[in-house]
C-alpha cells in the first residue's frame, strides 16, 4: 500500500501541483511572518540592548499615592541626590538625564522623524559616553545643539548650519555645532534626537534643577546588584526606585517582544485565513483524484485491501504532499521575510540591522502546518474512499450521495447557521467589547453553515443564472448543467472565493461607515474653523493660545487644557475650556440644562452624570492637585462624542490649580472661515513651527480618510493571498473535471461542437462557479459589516451604516474575472483534447 500510494503521487504530478503551491502559500505565509517579527524583534532588541550599555543602575522617581482626597506630586530628581548618588560606594560617576519632545524641521521646514519619535535631551559633556562625537563640539547655551548622524544625513544638514527645533512649542533656531552616534532604539526606528546642554535642556523642557533619571556608572569590580545596593542603601526609598541596566534591558526587550506579539498575531490570522482556504482546495483534490480511482480502489479492496488501509493510503498521499509543501512554504517564507523587512525600509521605515533569524521554530511551524493541514484535509476523501465496495470495481462510476447524507449534511447547516445568525443578532444588542467574542463566534458558525449548505444553495442560485447563459447557445447551457452536476466540488471551490470575499467586503463596509460617522461627528460637534494640536500628540504650550487670539481676523479660540482632580475618593480627568466662548466653537447636544461654563459652573457628559448620579443643579467637591477644593455645580448635562466628553470647566477656575499649564489642542474661529489664506496667518503666528499642525475639519476628515484607506490597502494585500488560493481552487477544479469529462468532451466534439464552444463551455462553468461564490461572499460581508456596525454604535452616537454599492460591483466584477482567469488553462486543455482518444478513454 506504501507503494501504490508513492506511485500514485508520481502519477498525479500535475494534478497536485495546485494542491502543493495551494499549501505552499499558506505555510510561506506564516513562516514568512515569523521569520519577519523575529528578525525585527530581535534587531529592535539588540539595539535596545546597546542604549543600555552606559547604565549600570538607573535611578528614577517613585510615585506617590494619593493621600485621601489629595493628589500627591511624584518627587523630582535633584541635584543633590545626583551628588549623593554619584558619592555612593561602588560608583564610578553618575550623570543626570534630561528628556523632552524636540521637533527638527529639515530644509523645507517639515517634520523630520515620525513625530512622537523626534525626541530631545542633555548632553553631559566629554564623560558623556552615550552619544560619541563624530564631527564638532559639546553645545553651550540655547543658540547651540548637537543632532543625531541618521537625521544629520536624511536632512542634509552639516555642523554649522542652521536648524529650526520645537521644544514643546516654542521654535528655536540654533547652530549645529557637533553630530554623534547613538545606538537609541527611537532614532533607529527612523525618529530624530537632539542634545543641549544640561542647564538649556533643563530650562527648555521645564524641568529646571531637575532630572528625569540619574544613570549611574559602578568601578571596576563592581556589579549591578551590589551597586543597586549601595544606592537603596543610601538614597531614600520612598522617593526614589532603582533598576539595573540588565534589567532595564530585559523590560525593554519584553516590551519589544510584546508589542511585535499584536504585528505577529494579526499576520498570522491571515496566514490562517489562507490556509483554511486551501484546506477547501486539498479536500476537493483529494475527494476528485479518489473519484477518479474509484475503479483502482474498488479492485485493490476486491484483492483483499483492508478498509484501513485504503484510508491509509490516501493519507500517505496526502503526507509527501504536504512535506514536498512545508519544505517549498519555508524557503518562499524566508525570502518574504526578507522581502518585508525591505519593504519597510522602502516605505520610509528605519529598521536596525541585523540577521535574517530563522528559528527552529519557524522551521518546524511550517513543516506541521503543511503536514497536519493535508493530512487532515485528506482524512474525509481518505474515509469516504475506504468505504468503496468491491462490486464497485463493474463500474467506474462513484456512488452517489445517499439522501440519507444529503439530509443530514442539510440538517447540519442549517442548524450552524441559524445559530450563527442568532448569536450575532444577540452580540448587536451588547456593550461595545461585550459583544466581540459573541460576534466573533456567531461569524465562525454562520460561516461553517453557509459552507455546508453550499451545495444546496448552487442549484437555486446557478439556474438563475440561465437566461443569460442562453445566450451563449449549446456551450452555455452545458456550462450551467456542469456548475450543477457536481454540487458539493461546486461548493468547496465556491466557498474558497467567497470567504476571501466576506472578510474584503466586511471590513470595506466598516471602513467606510466608521469614515462617515467620523465625519459626521466632526461636522455636527464642532463649529471651529481650525483645530490646533502637536503634530506627536503631546500637549501645546499656552503660549500658543495667546498667540492665536492676537491674529487678525480671529474671532474666538478655546484651549482645552486637562487637569487631574479627585471628586468622590476617585481621580476624575477635568478639561479647561474659555467658557465664554466654547459654545460658540462647538455644538454639543444638551440632555437637560444650560451651556453654561463660568466660575463654578459646569457641564458634564451623560455617562458621567449617570455613573456620579448627578442632574442639573448638583453640586460636588473637586480636590485640586495643589491641594485646594472647590465647590462646583452641574449646569447643564451633554451628549459626549469621541471628541469631547467628561466634566468642562472653566479655565480660570481651572489653571491657578494646576502647576505647569498645558492644552490638548486649541479651537479657532475665524471671521473669514477656511481659506488657504487664514490658515497661512494662523501658521506664520505659531512661528511656522514643525511641531505644531493647524487643521480644518476638512483636513481632519483626510487624514482620517487616509489612514483608513492606508489600512484598508494593507488588508487588501494580505488577503490577496487567500484569493489566490482561491482561483488556484478554480484551476484545480476546472482541470479536474476536464480530465473527468474527456469522454463526454470527445463525444461532444464528435457530434460537431467545435474548439471554440468548448473553450466557451469551460470559461463559463468557471465563471458561474466564482460568481456564485463572489455572490455568496458579498452577501455574508455586507450582513457582517452591518452586524459589527451596530455593535460599535452602542459607542459611537454618530455611527451610520454606509453600503459603498459602488465597491461592491467591482468586487463582482474581481470575482468574475478571477473565474475567466482561472479557466484559461483548463479551457484549452478541454479544446485540445484528441476526440478520438478521448471517446476511448474511461
Amino acid at each position: 500500500m506504501f507503494r501504490t500510494a508513492l506511485r500514485n503521487v508520481l502519477a498525479h504530478k500535475a494534478r497536485l501541483l495546485m494542491t502543493v503551491l495551494a499549501v505552499m502559500l499558506g505555510v510561506a505565509f506564516v513562516s514568512g511572518t515569523l521569520v519577519f517579527t523575529n528578525t525585527l524583534s530581535n534587531a529592535l532588541q539588540n539595539s535596545s540592548a546597546k542604549g543600555f550599555d552606559q547604565v549600570d543602575v538607573a535611578v528614577t522617581a517613585e510615585s506617590q499615592p494619593d493621600v485621601g482626597d489629595r493628589i500627591v506630586k511624584t518627587p523630582e530628581l535633584t541635584e543633590a541626590l545626583l551628588e549623593q548618588s554619584a558619592k555612593v560606594s561602588g560608583a564610578a560617576s553618575a550623570i543626570g538625564v534630561v528628556n523632552g519632545f524636540t521637533a527638527i524641521a529639515d530644509k523645507d521646514g517639515k517634520l523630520v522623524g515620525g513625530g512622537f519619535q523626534s525626541q530631545g535631551g542633555n548632553y553631559w559633556g566629554k564623560k558623556d559616553t552615550r552619544y560619541p562625537l563624530v564631527s564638532g563640539h559639546a553645545p553651550s547655551g540655547r543658540n547651540e545643539v548637537l543632532i543625531d548622524s541618521r537625521t544629520a544625513e536624511r536632512a542634509g544638514y552639516e555642523v554649522g548650519d542652521t536648524v529650526r527645533i520645537s521644544v514643546d512649542g516654542p521654535v528655536l533656531t540654533p547652530r549645529i555645532v557637533g553630530v554623534f552616534t547613538t545606538d537609541d532604539g527611537n532614532v533607529a526606528a527612523g525618529g530624530s534626537l537632539a542634545l543641549f546642554d544640561t542647564a538649556s535642556a533643563q530650562a527648555l523642557f521645564g524641568k529646571p534643577g531637575t532630572y528625569d533619571e540619574i544613570d549611574v556608572r559602578a568601578a571596576a569590580g563592581t556589579s549591578q546588584s551590589a551597586l543597586k545596593s549601595a544606592l537603596d542603601a543610601a538614597l531614600p526609598k520612598d522617593r526614589v526606585k532603582t533598576t539595573t541596566g540588565r534589567q532595564l534591558a530585559d523590560d525593554q526587550a519584553e516590551a519589544i517582544s510584546a508589542s511585535m506579539s499584536g504585528m505577529k498575531q494579526g499576520l498570522l490570522v491571515f496566514a490562517g485565513i489562507a490556509l483554511f482556504v486551501g484546506t477547501f482546495i486539498i479536500a476537493n483534490t483529494f475527494t476528485m483524484l479518489v473519484a477518479q480511482r474509484t475503479k483502482e480502489l474498488a479492485l485493490m479492496r476486491a484483492v483483499g485491501a483492508s478498509r484501513r488501509q485504503v484510508t491509509r493510503s490516501v493519507l500517505i498521499e496526502a503526507f509527501v504532499v504536504g512535506t514536498v509543501a512545508g519544505v517549498t512554504g519555508l524557503v518562499a517564507g524566508i525570502g518574504i521575510g526578507a522581502g518585508l523587512r525591505s519593504l519597510l525600509g522602502t516605505l520610509g521605515a528605519t529598521v536596525p540591522d541585523g540577521p535574517l533569524v530563522v528559528t527552529p521554530g519557524t522551521v518546524a511551524t511550517a513543516m506541521a502546518v503543511g503536514v497536519v493541514i493535508t493530512m487532515v484535509a485528506a482524512w474525509l476523501p481518505g474515509r469516504r474512499a475506504a468505504k468503496i465496495p468491491p462490486v464497485a470495481a463493474m463500474s467506474s462510476v462513484h456512488a452517489a450521495a445517499t439522501t440519507k447524507s444529503l439530509v443530514l449534511r442539510n440538517t447540519l447547516g442549517a442548524l450552524f447557521s441559524a445559530a450563527g445568525v442568532a448569536v450575532v443578532l444577540a452580540a448587536t444588542t451588547m456593550d461595545g467589547s461585550d459583544g466581540q467574542a459573541p460576534m466573533g463566534l456567531g461569524a465562525v458558525l454562520l460561516i461553517i453553515g453557509v459552507f455546508i449548505l453550499t451545495p444546496l444553495l448552487s442549484r437555486p442560485l446557478i439556474a438563475a443564472s440561465a437566461p443569460v447563459l442562453r445566450i451563449f447557445g449549446v456551450s452555455g447551457k452545458l456550462a450551467r448543467q456542469n456548475s450543477v452536476r457536481n454540487p458539493r466540488r461546486t461548493a468547496a471551490t465556491a466557498s474558497a472565493l467567497m470567504i476571501g470575499l466576506t472578510l474584503i467586503t466586511g471590513m470595506t463596509v466598516m471602513a467606510g461607515s466608521l469614515q462617515k460617522s467620523i465625519d459626521k461627528m466632526a461636522s455636527a460637534a464642532i463649529k471651529a474653523d481650525y483645530i490646533v494640536s502637536m503634530a506627536n500628540g503631546n500637549e501645546l504650550s499656552p503660549d500658543v493660545d495667546a498667540k492665536l487670539k492676537t491674529v487678525d481676523g480671529v474671532t474666538a479660540t478655546s484651549p482645552m487644557r486637562n487637569a487631574p482632580g479627585r471628586i468622590n475618593g476617585e481621580t476624575e480627568y477635568l478639561t479647561g475650556v474659555n467658557g465664554s466662548a466654547f459654545g460658540e466653537l462647538t455644538d454639543l447636544p444638551m440632555d437637560n440644562g444650560a451651556f453654561t461654563v463660568g466660575g463654578s459652573q459646569v457641564v458634564v457628559d451623560a455617562g458621567t452624570a449617570k455613573y456620579n448620579g448627578w442632574k442639573t443643579g448638583s453640586a460636588f467637591t473637586v480636590h485640586y492637585e495643589d491641594g485646594k477644593d472647590q465647590r462646583l455645580t452641574v449646569a447643564g448635562v451633554y451628549e459626549s462624542n469621541e471628541l469631547i466628553r467628561g466634566i468642562l470647566l472653566d479655565n480660570s477656575a481651572l489653571t491657578p490649580h494646576v502647576d505647569d499649564p498645558s492644552d490638548m489642542q486649541v479651537m479657532v474661529k475665524t471671521s473669514d472661515g477656511v481659506s488657504d489664506g487664514t490658515k497661512d496667518r494662523l501658521e506664520k503666528a505659531l512661528g511656522s513651527n514643525p511641531a505644531i499642525k493647524v487643521q480644518s475639519k476638512q483636513d481632519l476628515s483626510d487624514q482620517i480618510a487616509k489612514m483608513f484607506t492606508l489600512l484598508l490597502n494593507m488588508l487588501y494585500g494580505l488577503l490577496a493571498m487567500a484569493v489566490i488560493v482561491a482561483v488556484l481552487g478554480v484551476v484545480n477544479t476546472l482541470a479536474m473535471s476536464v480530465f473527468e469529462r474527456s469522454q463526454e468532451i470527445g463525444m461532444l466534439r464528435a457530434i460537431g461542437l467545435d474548439r471554440r464552444s468548448v473553450k466557451r463551455m469551460v470559461r463559463l462553468e468557471s465563471l458561474v462557479i466564482s460568481l456564485f461564490g463572489g455572490v455568496l461572499g458579498i452577501g455574508l460581508g455586507v450582513f457582517f459589516g452591518w452586524a459589527a456596525g451596530e455593535l460599535l454604535g452602542t459607542k459611537m452616537a454618530t455611527y451610520e451604516l454606509v453600503v459603498p454599492w459602488g465597491r461592491m460591483a467591482v468586487f463582482l466584477v474581481l470575482a468574475a474575472a478571477v473565474g475567466i482567469l482561472a479557466a484559461l488553462w483548463p479551457a484549452r486543455r478541454a479544446s485540445r483534447l484528441n476526440m478520438l482518444t478521448a471517446i476511448k478513454s474511461e
